[in-house]
């Protein structure tokens, strides 16, 4: 796998080192078993549904964290005690295992102000919900567009 030294733009380019960070991730990311399959999906304007496929995961075994601009997806696999010999209780031999029941992190990069509305476990499917919510003040408003004798009278308060 190629890697690329991003260390030059730190150098050459002031305010852009978010940037360089998110090419370094995104070039770290792709190296990713890809373990647990996920997709991403877009559910109306400025909405969107990430679904993660945790078949044999209890609600309490992930965790779900939102910090900055980085969800994080954990899941780890309770330690099952293994019952004695003795106590008559039978052990799980297995003869093909296919479900990964191992210990998994998620990263999903989110863009700004997008925030996590909620998220649900059915089915083996972990289902989170994002909206992008802008403040008040990066929304768009209209501006009321002054006549000439309307803008004299108002300056001409201003001056009294």
């Amino acid at each position: 796998m190629r890697s690329y030294d991003f260390s030059p733009l730190y150098r050459s380019a002031v305010g852009f080192d978010r940037l360089a960070r998110q090419l370094e991730s995104a070039a770290r990311s792709s190296q990713e078993n890809g373990w647990p399959p996920y997709n991403i999906e877009t559910t109306g304007e400025d909405a969107y549904r990430i679904e993660i496929a945790v078949a044999g995961f209890s609600a309490d075994e992930l965790n779900i964290e939102a910090k900055e601009n980085l969800l994080t997806v954990t899941g780890k696999k309770a330690t099952e005690a293994t019952p004695a010999d003795n106590d008559g209780a039978t052990k799980r031999t297995f003869l093909h295992r296919g479900l990964a029941e191992r210990d998994f992190e998620r990263r999903f990069q989110l863009a700004d102000y997008v925030v996590v509305k909620g998220a649900a476990l059915a089915n083996g499917l972990l289902t989170i919900d994002l909206k992008r919510e802008l403040p008040e003040a990066l929304k768009p408003r209209s501006i009321e567009i002054a006549t000439g004798s309307t803008l004299i009278e108002g300056e001409a308060k201003k001056a009294a």
